[in-house]
């Protein structure tokens, strides 16, 4: 395999904020695997609160090009083992590679990935679109620009609650909260009620990620489902959710691609939890790789493609029904357009 490494400052539609940071343009990485005139596709987006920059990220790929370019792509889940000894400490850059491997792989066979894995597209979940923090008339005009069914509110501000109740006076649309770890117990428990009165469906990550005795009250006594992301990175956390959390948000960059995720999205399952696969703000490359895990899901992320003002690549998008529009391309469906 040849390994090519591409890195693009994907801009945003409007400035995007979040409990940890605002940002207007998204720095992103994307591998290339070749071989025999195919490509496949990764991606992996800069993440410096967890101290990932392009910069390590290429340098690292670099040192392991020779490791990489002789590897053998007899299986996918075969490559992310083999990559994994090497990037162990490092999920994104090991995410890149399996998305680009689960990709040529599908590409190589004249299969798509979901078919590989013998799954179908019948009866998949909708997407919600994110609406990032601003003042509540910057949320209100967000949500006006993109008329959507199904929402996914960022909040930890001080008036939460003002929010919701001004957003809800536009639109009949379900909303989803997502508090990024920016509330206590306390919090969680009294805005519930409320909330699901306003129509939310559930909370996404309302505590610290260490915060166990904070979640175990919230887990018996919250009037809504509570979703674990920022407790649930890897495949190891799913157990360590269970009986605190209603149910997981996966995170393809977090865990370490598809091969994992596909495994925790089926240990969930057994356990009787709820499936989310989330998206960063990345383009089509990332985004066509969940779409992969679709009919593993109970709910889904995947509009990071639709908050670029200019998106490198394409593949699988969203409709207006936020339901998932795949390409005719096999493995993920990703292709960079200046490549198409």
């Amino acid at each position: 395999m040849k390994l090519t490494i591409h890195t693009f400052q994907l801009p945003l539609r409007h400035t995007f904020s979040i409990t940890h940071e605002s940002r207007d343009v998204m720095p992103s990485l994307i591998v290339e695997l070749s071989q025999d005139g195919l490509s496949g596709f990764g991606e992996a987006t800069e993440t410096r609160y967890y101290g990932i920059t392009l910069e390590n990220m290429s340098q690292r790929l670099e040192a392991l090009r020779p490791v990489i370019e002789t590897a053998r792509l007899d299986a996918p889940e075969a490559f992310w083992e083999h990559m994994r000894a090497h990037l162990a400490d490092a999920p994104f850059i090991l995410c890149a590679l399996d998305q680009a491997a689960h990709d040529l792989y599908g590409k190589l066979h004249n299969t798509t990935v979901y078919e590989r894995w013998g799954l179908s597209m019948e009866q998949v979940p909708r997407s919600n679109y994110t609406i990032g923090m601003a003042s509540i008339p910057e949320m209100v005009s967000k949500m006006e620009d993109q008329p959507w069914p199904l929402y996914k509110i960022k909040l930890g501000t001080s008036h939460d609650l003002e929010i919701i109740k001004a957003l809800r006076a536009k639109t009949d649309a379900v909303f989803r909260i997502d508090a990024n770890t920016a509330w206590t117990a306390e919090q969680t428990l009294e805005y519930a009620p409320r909330l699901k009165e306003l129509g939310v469906e559930f909370i996404e990550q309302p505590l610290k990620a260490n915060d166990w005795e904070g979640m175990k009250q919230v887990y018996a006594n919250c009037a809504l489902p509570v979703i674990a992301d920022e407790s649930c990175h890897v495949e190891a956390d799913v157990a360590r959710c269970y009986g605190f959390f209603h149910g997981i948000n996966i995170k393809l960059m977090k865990c370490g691609g598809l091969t994992p995720a596909r495994r925790m999205a089926e240990h969930a399952k057994k356990l009787g939890l709820k499936v989310m696969a989330g998206c960063m703000t990345e383009s089509s490359v990332g985004i066509s790789a969940i779409a992969q895990l679709l009919p593993l899901l109970d709910y889904v992320d995947m509009d990071g493609a639709m908050l670029l003002s200019e998106d490198p690549a394409e593949g699988v998008s969203l409709d207006a029904n936020g339901y998932a529009s795949f390409s005719a391309r096999k493995g993920t469906g990703a292709q960079l357009k200046k490549l198409a």
